[in-house]
């Protein structure tokens, strides 16, 4: 019995060993690494609209590869970064960039935050103080329940 255990184990590192001898190194999405540099550049600056915590540089979603191809087409067409940028801003609107332009339509998400954390300090200025005034027997523990 040991010696069958000792021999798959033997086999089984020797297939681990042979898988990784045979990988390969994955070869450049294009030929012009100066393109495919200014394609990650711009696809850092788009949001995976399936994700939409992520970049489409960083997400694996189907539709971020195929974003990711849509762009580096457009600049082998020769279109600039800003003409891609326009172009997908008017396709999926400014949901797509990941730092949109402070404007009407999105002053609620750049103000939001900032407005909800102070919110919140009020409301903990509010508490500590009504805490503050209160006789010091309130905060006596409370008994605990009688165990049947």
């Amino acid at each position: 019995m040991a010696k069958r255990l000792s021999t798959l184990l033997v086999a089984g590192l020797l297939a681990c060993s042979l898988a990784t001898a045979l990988a390969n190194e994955a070869a450049p999405a294009v030929e012009d690494p100066v393109l495919e540099a200014r394609m990650m550049a711009i696809a850092s600056e788009l949001r995976c609209l399936v994700c939409q915590n992520q970049t489409i540089a960083d997400s694996h979603a189907d539709l971020a590869v195929d974003l990711r191809r849509q762009v580096r087409e457009m600049l082998q067409a020769g279109q600039t970064d800003q003409q891609i940028a326009e172009y997908m801003t008017a396709r999926y609107g400014d949901f797509v960039l990941y730092r949109p332009p402070f404007k009407a339509m999105t002053a609620l998400l750049w103000l939001g935050p900032g407005a909800m954390v102070l919110v919140g300090l009020g409301a903990l200025f509010v508490v500590l103080r009504r805490r503050s005034r209160m006789a010091a027997d309130q905060f006596e523990p409370e008994e605990p329940d009688a165990s049947p």
